[in-house]
């Protein structure tokens, strides 16, 4: 079973229009979306999507109501800002991000095989200098970075990211740009 993993789309519908027809094309079970959707309006693009949307709540997710309705629209599962799901004997824990002591917790904690989470628009793992991804030891924490299109910006919040496709059964992950 594969799972498709996105967070902090920011409004950029063709950036979300592409990680679907990816998540389509590699025939995921789920897509797991760690928040900051911004506008519901994206939510509902997941309509296209031939498999189930399980997301959470983000720190820049304000219309929480419109974002709950376009789930239910897309039947989809918007857990809140904290969520949890069990998939192939695998319990995956989804969170934004938002508090660094509550991800620490979270991974630290040895409740979940994985943590899903956003938030810093930055891969996780990453990769270390022998351009292998690293594995923080018991909890593997899955970021795909920002889903949101690259922009130069003084702040540099959106230069790193895409998607992650990962397989439960053989817990191999892939980092696919957008």
């Amino acid at each position: 079973m594969k799972i498709g993993i996105i967070s902090d789309t920011h409004d950029d519908i063709e950036n979300v229009q592409r990680a679907i027809e990816i998540f389509n094309a590699e025939g995921v079970d789920y897509v797991i979306h760690a928040g900051d959707y911004v506008f519901p309006g994206v939510v509902k693009e997941f309509e296209k999507l031939n498999a189930k949307l399980i997301g959470v709540l983000g720190n820049n997710d304000g219309e929480k109501v419109y974002l709950l309705k376009s789930f239910l629209e897309v039947n989809g599962d918007l857990k809140g800002e904290l969520g949890e799901i069990e998939v192939d004997r695998l319990k995956v824990g989804i969170y934004h991000g938002t508090s660094k002591e509550l991800k620490e917790r979270l991974i630290n904690s040895g409740e979940y095989n994985i943590l899903v989470c956003g938030h810093t628009h930055t891969k996780e793992p990453s990769l270390n200098s022998d351009g292998k991804y690293e594995n923080n030891g018991k909890t593997l924490v899955l970021n795909p970075g920002t889903a949101h299109k690259k922009v130069a910006s003084v702040s540099g919040a959106f230069k790193e990211g895409g998607i992650i496709i990962f397989d439960m059964r053989t817990k191999e992950y892939k980092f696919i740009d957008l």
